[in-house]
């Protein structure tokens, strides 16, 4: 019911219930990933509500079509998550960054650089900006 997709949730309880449903019950919170302590209802849900909730929050097609005004371009996978993830915390060191895609530390970058490269060829080079070692969204 929820495979493909990645949770975390510091409860027991709700950790056993995801790992049930088929999700990928994660250890440590991500930008990327459900983080179901953030998110969690105050009163019961039926197991096809609780599927709902937790679509509607992974759904980067409202931060992209707000983003880019309804007109979003062809983006890979990577593009796609650099985006969301700079566009949730309001920016991000490369090690951190790297760390949110999945990277292991001392792995190198080469997708991230190249999928910064090209967002800044598609869309402006004022794109993502780099400011202190920080990685922002810019303008489009």
């Amino acid at each position: 019911m929820l495979h493909g997709i990645r949770i975390y949730s510091s409860q027991s309880i709700w950790r056993h219930i995801f790992n049930e449903l088929g999700a990928t019950v994660t250890d440590v919170p991500n930008v990327l990933d459900v983080n179901f302590d953030e998110i969690m209802p105050g009163s019961p849900l039926t197991v096809t509500e609780l599927k709902s909730l937790i679509l509607s929050y992974t759904d980067n097609t409202k931060i992209l079509t707000s983003l880019f005004r309804g007109n979003i371009p062809q983006l890979s996978d990577v593009q796609e998550n650099i985006i969301v993830s700079l566009w949730r915390t309001g920016g991000m060191t490369g090690a951190e960054l790297k760390t949110a895609l999945g990277f292991m530390p001392g792995v190198a970058t080469h997708p991230i650089d190249t999928a910064i490269y090209t967002l800044r060829k598609l869309c402006g080079r004022d794109f993502i900006t780099l400011e202190n070692g920080v990685y922002k969204l810019g303008t489009i």
